[in-house]
């Protein structure tokens, strides 16, 4: 009786859990977030089925001293809470590249660098095509400069086509 019980409490879950609203087919815009610089990212996302997703973000960032850019790519599942509003996880990487003038006072330096990503947020899609979210992306990275654990908050703005 405990194994039926069990396996009753189980399916239910899944049913729950499988349960995903139905995500745009394409979104793209801004995340707007701060991780070594980088800030603003151009953002794309695009749905793989009913509940799974891609999403590529580029940002890049100049200054007095500095060129840089990243990209990433994000495998993402989304999870329908109630209404507009979507719960999501995923994981990737990416590469991105530094450009520093006069590094440390002494000379010009470039470096290189891969990461790897996990990725978890909050979204919310009105009625009209338009898609906000809030999203905690910690990313570790290999390379000279960028070779430790970064955490990046943004806030993202879509258009959902």
């Amino acid at each position: 009786m405990k194994k039926l019980f069990l396996l009753g409490v189980f399916a239910i879950g899944f049913a729950n859990l499988s349960n995903a609203q139905d995500i745009a087919e394409n979104a793209i815009g801004l995340r707007l977030g701060d991780s070594d610089g980088f800030g603003t990212e151009v953002s794309y996302q695009r749905a793989l089925g009913g509940n799974n997703r891609l999403e590529v973000d580029l940002g890049w960032r100049s200054g007095n001293n500095y060129d840089g850019f990243k990209l990433a790519g994000l495998y993402q599942w989304v999870w329908n809470i109630e209404g507009g509003f979507n719960w999501y996880a995923g994981a990737g990487g990416g590469l991105g590249s530094y450009s520093f003038d006069n590094y440390k006072n002494e000379k010009d330096y470039n470096d290189t660098f891969a990461f790897i990503a996990g990725d978890v947020g909050i979204e919310y899609s009105f009625d009209f095509p338009l898609l906000l979210s809030l999203d905690f992306r910690p990313e570790i990275g290999f390379g000279d400069v960028n070779d430790d654990l970064d955490f990046d908050i943004a806030l993202g703005v879509r258009y959902q086509f």
